[in-house]
C-alpha cells in the first residue's frame, strides 16, 4: 500500500521509520520546504508545495497513492484542509495525527487567543519586552507593535518584522535552565507562543511559570469537519495496519 505522509514533525518521521520497515507498505514523505535544513525522514522524500488542493489531488492520482497521513504541524491549517479534500475527492482514507496540546498548570498565567491578530492585540498591554516563539511565519502580524521583540526561529522571517527586535536563530530542544537564563538575560516581560504541544518545546512554558510571566497562547486551527484524528504514533500505526 502506497502511503503519502505529509510531514515536517517528529511524529511524521517516526511513522515513516516504522512503516518503511514493514512489508506491504511503500512510504513517500512530503515536506513543505519552508525550513532550509529540515530533519529528513527515512525513505522517499519530496520537498515543496503541491499547488493547492487541486494540485495535491492530481499528484495523488499520478503517483498511485492509496492512503494519506497528515502529520503536519498543528498550525499547518492550509495543507490539512487540502489533504482532507483531496483524499475525499480521490476516495482515499486519510488520517490526521495531532499531538495533544499543552495544559495549564498551577502558577501559569496563560491568556488564550484565537489567532495571530488576537495575539498582537493582546500583547500590547503586557510588557515592553516580548519573546516571540511562533517560528518565522506570522511574525508580520506584530510588525506594527511598538514593543521590543526577541524573535526565535530556525530560519529568518521573510516578511515584515517589528521595528525593534533581535533575531535569534536556533533549533530546539532547549532545557528549562537554558530558557530561564534566556528570559532573565533578555529581561523578557511576556512570552508569545502557539499551542503546538509536545515535550520538545515545552521548557519555555516552565521557565515562564517559574518567573511568573504571562504567556499569550495562540489556539490551534480546527481540523476539517469529520476528520479522523489520533494523538500518537502508535495509534497512527494501528490505523495504517487496518488499511492493508
Amino acid at each position: 500500500m502506497k502511503i503519502l505522509i505529509l510531514g515536517g514533525t517528529r511524529e511524521a518521521r517516526e511513522i515513516a521509520d516504522i512503516a518503511s520497515g514493514e512489508r506491504g507498505f511503500e512510504i513517500v514523505s512530503s515536506l513543505a520546504g519552508r525550513v532550509r535544513e529540515p530533519v529528513l525522514p527515512v525513505g522517499a522524500v519530496r520537498v515543496g508545495g503541491f499547488g493547492g488542493a487541486d494540485g495535491l489531488r492530481t499528484w495523488i492520482a499520478e503517483n498511485g497513492i492509496e492512503g494519506v497521513v497528515d502529520a503536519t504541524h498543528p498550525f499547518a491549517g492550509g495543507i490539512t484542509a487540502n489533504a482532507a479534500w483531496a483524499a475525499a475527492e480521490a476516495g482515499l482514507p486519510v488520517l490526521h495525527v495531532r499531538r495533544p496540546g499543552w495544559s495549564e498548570q498551577a502558577g501559569d498565567r496563560w491568556i488564550r487567543v484565537p489567532d495571530l491578530a488576537g495575539a498582537a492585540e493582546t500583547v500590547a498591554g503586557l510588557g515592553e519586552r516580548v519573546f516571540l516563539t511562533i517560528g518565522r511565519q506570522g511574525v508580520a502580524a506584530f510588525a506594527g507593535s511598538p514593543q521590543w521583540f526577541l524573535i526565535r526561529a530556525i530560519d529568518p522571517p521573510e516578511d515584515a518584522v517589528p521595528s525593534r527586535h533581535e533575531l535569534l536563530l536556533a533549533r530546539g530542544p532547549f532545557s528549562v535552565a537554558e530558557e530561564t537564563a534566556l528570559f532573565t538575560d533578555q529581561r523578557i516581560d511576556v512570552l508569545v507562543t502557539k499551542d503546538s504541544g509536545g515535550a520538545l518545546t515545552e521548557a519555555k512554558l516552565a521557565a515562564a511559570r517559574a518567573l511568573a510571566l504571562p504567556v499569550v497562547m495562540i489556539e490551534r486551527p480546527p481540523l476539517p469537519a469529520g476528520a479522523v484524528r489520533v494523538e500518537t504514533v502508535a495509534a497512527a500505526w494501528d490505523w495504517l495496519r487496518q488499511q492493508v
